[in-house]
């Protein structure tokens, strides 16, 4: 079902203008915001599709959500939690993986808005090669090494004034701890651990910043699966805008009355400000050309931060043959090898199960056919399930290949400040305004921080064009239904 698109002969012409690129969540909600505020806008979009790196996908018969699938941190701090809640969408609460501090899974509930499933016990399931089911008492006891890990970095910040990987922070403490080392089977259920870890940001080990990994404020709750998907919350955002289907943004000029913006199918629209919610990885790409060049300060930014890339090959099955538990997992004795399934009949009733590759492996599987990447997929589930039967249909995403994405969500990498998230949110010149994920240094990587960006954003550029213009009148919002945004502005993200 598409979005109901208003001809953008429908607004006032006397109404100021602002244009937005991308109709991810984060360029929805400035254009709703701008909307509501009497602006006249139009959102530009390159796909043939809104939602951006949110798709719920409905080729099964119901829907799967290939993007972003959960919401991270149910609770009414989260900038999202006023939508939802309105939409009356049911998220049903993963208990893996709990965030360094072990977050209680009951805290700070929701109930009067969501009917989320509460679960209050880790539910997953990992076993060897062999199909061997893992000990928990050992999988119990791998987590608790994992968690001293991660708190051991901590003390390999203070003391090292250079950054560094966490692979590298990683191999000091295990040769400073000889309590942590791990051997045989254990190595490889801590591997696991750790390939869970670079899924969370969607990169290896060897990428990510010491210095600045756990920046991000993790809101309480714990994580709320979409049973529904996110289809609904981009559909609501997006219904009534003016959106521009199959318009690739190519050249943004800013001149001393407004800009002039450049789609790749000829067209050329001009107006009194733009949002730019394009995801970072086409940013880094140059897709989209700026006049004048963009400042030193901005280019740094957009250059320094990691895109990270995890896909999703989601298989159907005639029926359930595993266990019913949330997240299946392969150990390995290196963390490219391990495997990560998610189990949608816990959450939905249907019989999926969703393969979840980051990093490297993500990228490596982009590079197979569609077909060699199902087989791929399917091979490690024998591993588990010898017996397992053949899915009956199969969905691969291609974040990283994208030319639309370029890849799934921002991290922080090596030797970069996080002040680089703000950095890529400033506005240039008072024109050109930045929202998305990866303008948010509190929730960098995640549907909440992009929305509320998108929030940010507008609420900049409308105060900039009221402050240029005389007639203030002309910005009386039609409160019908603002948007809420929470003040103050690990599982996969996706």
């Amino acid at each position: 079902m598409a979005p109901t698109m208003l001809s953008s002969n429908d607004s006032s012409s006397s109404s100021p203008t602002v244009l937005v690129v991308g109709a991810g969540i984060s360029g929805l909600a400035a254009a709703r915001m701008l909307h509501k505020a009497a602006f006249k806008v139009t959102v530009l979009e390159s796909r043939d599709r809104i939602g951006g790196r949110i798709y719920t996908d409905f080729s099964f018969g119901f829907p799967v959500d290939m993007g972003a699938s959960w919401l991270h941190g149910v609770c009414q701090d989260n900038p999202l939690a006023s939508l939802i809640g309105r939409l009356r969408l049911p998220l049903y609460r993963t208990s893996f993986y709990q965030e360094s501090g072990l977050q209680a899974l009951a805290s700070a509930t929701m109930t009067e808005i969501y009917l989320p499933e509460i679960v209050v016990v880790l539910c997953y399931a990992l076993f060897d090669t062999a199909g061997n089911q893992i000990p928990p008492q050992l999988v119990t006891r791998m987590g608790e090494v994992f968690e001293a890990l991660l708190e051991e970095t901590k003390k390999v910040r203070e003391e090292f004034a250079q950054d560094m990987s966490l692979k590298q922070a990683f191999s000091i403490i295990l040769k400073r701890r000889p309590d942590l080392r791990q051997e045989g089977l254990g190595h490889r259920v801590l591997q696991w651990y750790l390939c869970r870890l670079e899924g969370w940001f969607a990169a290896d080990a060897d990428k990510i910043s010491l210095q600045n990994w756990d920046e991000e404020e993790l809101l309480e709750g714990g994580h709320g699966l979409m049973v529904k998907g996110y289809w609904p919350v981009v559909f609501s955002l997006a219904e009534g805008l003016d959106i521009k289907l199959n318009h690739r943004v190519t050249k943004i000029s800013r001149h001393p009355k407004g800009v002039r913006v450049a789609v790749e199918n000829g067209k050329v629209f001009n107006a009194d400000a733009i949002v730019v919610a394009a995801p970072l990885g086409v940013l880094q790409a140059k897709i989209i050309n700026f006049e004048p060049q963009l400042p030193d300060w901005k280019v740094k930014a957009i250059n320094e931060l990691g895109v990270g890339n995890e896909n999703k090959i989601a298989m159907l099955f005639d029926n359930v043959f595993w266990p019913n538990v949330e997240f299946l997992g392969v150990v390995a004795s290196t963390t490219y090898e391990c495997s990560y399934f998610l189990n949608l009949h816990k959450a939905t009733g249907h019989p999926v199960l969703v393969y979840m590759p980051a990093g490297n492996l993500a990228n490596d599987l982009e590079k197979l056919s569609e077909s060699a990447a199902k087989n791929y997929a399917f091979s490690q589930l024998k591993k588990i399930l010898p017996n397992a039967s053949l899915p009956t249909k199969c969905l691969v995403s291609h974040w990283g290949s994208d030319v639309n994405s370029l890849g799934c969500y921002s991290y922080d990498a090596v030797g970069v400040s996080h002040g680089a998230y703000d950095r890529l949110r400033a506005p240039v010149d008072n024109l050109v305004f930045f929202a998305g994920e990866a303008t948010s240094s509190s929730f960098p990587g995640t549907v909440h921080g992009a929305f509320a960006t998108g929030v940010l954003a507008a609420a900049e550029c409308r105060k900039t064009i009221e402050e240029r213009c005389k007639d203030l009148e002309l910005f009386q919002p039609a409160m019908a239904e603002e948007i809420e945004l929470a003040i103050p502005l690990q599982i996969s993200r996706l």
